[in-house]
């Protein structure tokens, strides 16, 4: 069965890194606190419960079931723009992408008051993608292999920077795919 993952268009690729121009999206997130694993079971948790059920379903008084998606993505709510210590982090913003099919005006509201909905506008993101575990410091690894190739493009950052994880915990550690991802300024690729 295929997981929906949000649209992009690759812009650039180059070994490991890829510049990608995302569509819109909504996004469902939350608020956690503790370390990056406390914090991504907490937050997957949350959002689980939401898309599981435990929300308003816009058209009638039931609840709705929400298909997954991929990835679940986290990012440091202590960082702001440009810091690249991800795992210095206790506040995390997790979150997952809705499926294509909902728009504002049609998905189900969450019952939780620490689940939200947000709209996210078309971006471009350098990505940094890897397989295997994630622990504090190969995520930190990564983040910094990221940042120093976005610095030898002569790219300006607008995001700090988020941990996307796209398979199930059972999924052996060689075909587990991960990405860091940070938000740039538009990218226009050299004709």
């Amino acid at each position: 069965m295929a997981i929906e993952e949000p649209k992009f268009e690759v812009l650039l690729t180059d070994g490991a890194f890829e510049i990608r121009k995302y569509a819109p999206y909504i996004v469902a997130e939350t608020m956690v606190e503790g370390d990056m694993d406390q914090a991504s079971s907490k937050g997957f948790r949350l959002i689980a419960d939401y898309i599981f059920g435990n929300n308003q379903a816009v058209s009638s008084a039931s609840s709705e079931k929400i298909a997954m998606t991929a990835p679940v993505t986290m990012s440091s709510a202590n960082n702001s723009t440009g810091d690249i210590n991800m795992t210095a982090s206790n506040k995390w913003r997790v979150h997952f992408v809705m499926p294509s099919q909902y728009s504002m005006a049609n998905i189900p509201q969450p019952k939780n008051a620490d689940v939200k909905l947000r709209e996210i506008p078309g971006k471009n993101f350098a990505v940094n993608s890897y397989t295997g575990f994630n622990n504090q410091a190969r995520v930190q690894t990564k983040t910094d292999e990221l940042n120093a190739w976005v610095i030898a493009q002569k790219m300006k950052t607008l995001s700090s920077p988020q941990l996307s994880r796209y398979d199930p915990p059972w999924t052996l550690p060689m075909f587990r795919r991960n990405e860091i991802m940070i938000e740039i300024e538009e990218f226009k690729p050299a004709n």
